[in-house]
């Protein structure tokens, strides 16, 4: 039978219910992209983020609604993953504002927490857009709050309609936007909120659920997983997690010193100090120094060590049984945290082999494996700000979608001064790398890397996993696309064809340079074939080839 009031208890069960859900739906969220490229990943980036929040609900030794509004919020900020798990982790944020500061919630305690939710989520989008996620939070919280105006005191009845009225509005988010009419979808973020929405009603209404939390995995080719764990050096065998309970006051230099002592044994340090709980973190030969230490600050939980030599050697067999073998290079980025303190460092997300080297090849200080198909998280990106041993960091996203969890990152980081340059292309990232000039101070410099990047033109060239039409373009699955910086540029059969016709797009009489980097699928044969139909087109211009070894983007062009 359904409560009368939403407590401790069953707010937890109906978050660890609303994670579920919407993992279950990960796939079919992810094929709603708009473009019909085989990089859909908002259901991912949503799961990701929402169970990084549900981990921390599930391991909660004393349950009342502000630690598990506590660890809905901190959980999800860390965990966040691309645009559309920002949002999120930003409308539980604004939610778990308003709900922690009661010990039950009725209709008047939930609308008010449904309007802090949405916006906390606006105030986080430089450029809020319609017919997006958060118009579908919008339409739910103007509706809870109409309902508790007119005095709707059934929570029953009030999440019935709340959630009946979110879908409406998720079936009105095409007519806000023509691109997803066009391509015959609803917003994908509105989805995922909706199905975790309707998870967390189900787990109200007292059905059957399964709220066991299992680690979410972001989808990674098994080729490319078995390259990076092949080739892993592991220098520090003991992953160490435990949570310290403080029995005392844990100051800034208090946090800095344990944090200093960490990297003296270790690697991979994390410490997040949140009132009265610590969260730790650290790669070490020997995880009793880090409990040891830890105690002097209070009691400990949670605590978790594994071999990761072990789980790696059992990684690679398992992989091994399947067929692959490994090849040459690293996928990590190998940072000498002993190093002098540097004025400035660099941080640049990228995937592939060739990528990472023109980058490290660069001056950046630490490459974090990733692009549209594998987003970093908001913690992955702090995790990288700490082992770069400089004063000030900038961080080079290189994909639109990974820009909002870095200027997270940047939000929660208190020691280093940190800088987003928005770069939504590798090739963008790499011209800002260049464009760095060390006499100038740290916001100079920011800004000169940002007006530089305008002037970057990118194509990618990738193939359709369905039919659809858009940007009048009609496609069939298994085409090629080459999709520039603000839509589908060309498309066809015949891979060089599409690319010239996309790069033809692309320039202008004031481009002289051409950038051609190659991906894992393209043979060096064919790279040079496409280079040499470059150059003819465009004798009057420098064109430069290089293996970037990416998956799913046949080929990344950039004119400047």
């Amino acid at each position: 039978m359904a409560s009368t009031i939403i407590n401790a208890e069953m707010l937890a069960k109906m978050f660890l219910a609303a994670a579920k859900n919407l993992e279950s739906k990960k796939e079919w969220i992810n094929e709603l992209n708009v473009f019909p490229v085989p990089d859909g990943d908002t259901g991912t980036n949503m799961t990701m983020t929402i169970m990084a929040a549900a981990k921390e609900v599930a391991a909660l030794e004393e349950q009342n609604v502000k630690t598990v509004c506590k660890a809905m919020s901190s959980g999800s900020l860390r965990g966040a993953r691309g645009n559309s798990g920002v949002i999120l982790s930003q409308l539980l944020r604004g939610f778990t504002k308003v709900a922690s500061e009661h010990d039950e919630m009725d209709v008047a305690v939930l609308a008010a927490s449904f309007q802090k939710a949405v916006e906390s989520a606006y105030k986080a989008v430089m450029k809020p857009k319609e017919g997006t996620i958060l118009t579908v939070a919008k339409g739910m919280a103007d509706k809870a709050n109409e309902l508790a105006e007119e005095g709707c005191d059934d929570l029953g009845t009030f999440l019935d309609e709340v959630i009946k009225h979110g879908d409406y509005v998720l079936d009105q988010t095409p007519e806000m936007l023509p691109v997803l009419k066009q391509a015959g979808v609803v917003d994908s973020g509105g989805q995922g909120l909706m199905q975790a929405m309707k998870g967390a009603f189900d787990a109200y209404l007292g059905k059957e659920i399964d709220y066991s939390i299992s680690e979410a995995t972001p989808t990674v080719s098994v080729k490319a997983s078995y390259d990076a764990q092949a080739n892993l050096d592991i220098k520090f065998g003991y992953c160490t997690e435990f949570i310290i309970l403080l029995s005392k006051s844990f100051t800034t230099k208090m946090e800095m010193d344990f944090k200093s002592f960490l990297e003296s044994i270790g690697d991979c340090v994390v410490v997040v100090a949140d009132d009265d709980v610590v969260k730790v973190h650290v790669h070490t030969n020997d995880p009793g120094l880090a409990i040891q230490k830890a105690l002097t600050y209070g009691a400990l939980s949670n605590m978790k060590i594994d071999n990761m030599r072990l789980e790696h050697e059992e990684k690679l067999f398992k992989m091994a049984e399947n067929g692959m073998t490994a090849s040459e290079g690293s996928t990590g980025s190998d940072v000498d945290t002993t190093a002098e303190r540097k004025e400035y460092g660099f941080i640049a997300v990228s995937v592939g082999e060739g990528m990472k080297q023109i980058f490290t090849e660069l001056g950046v200080d630490y490459v974090i494996e990733g692009g549209q198909t594998m987003n970093p998280s908001t913690e992955d990106m702090m995790n990288a700000i700490s082992k770069v041993n400089a004063d000030t960091v900038y961080i080079l996203p290189n994909n639109k979608n990974i820009i909002m969890a870095a200027n997270q990152a940047k939000i929660l980081e208190e020691e280093k001064n940190v800088f987003v340059i928005p770069t939504k292309t590798v090739p963008q990232g790499i011209t800002a790398v260049i464009n760095y000039v060390p006499d100038l101070s740290a916001e100079e410099n920011a800004e000169a890397m940002t007006a530089e990047i305008a002037n970057v033109k990118t194509g990618q060239v990738t193939y359709a996993v369905r039919d659809t039409v858009i940007d009048d373009k009609t496609i069939r699955q298994g085409d090629y696309m080459g999709i520039g910086d603000h839509g589908i540029l060309s498309v066809g059969t015949d891979i060089n064809a599409v690319t010239l016709e996309m790069l033809q797009s692309m320039m202008d009489e004031d481009n002289e340079l051409i950038s051609i980097y190659y991906g894992s699928d393209v043979t060096d044969t064919d790279a040079e074939e496409l280079q040499n139909a470059v150059a003819d087109l465009y004798p009057g211009c420098d064109i430069e080839l290089q293996a970037g070894g990416q998956p799913i983007y046949y080929y990344i062009i950039s004119a400047e």
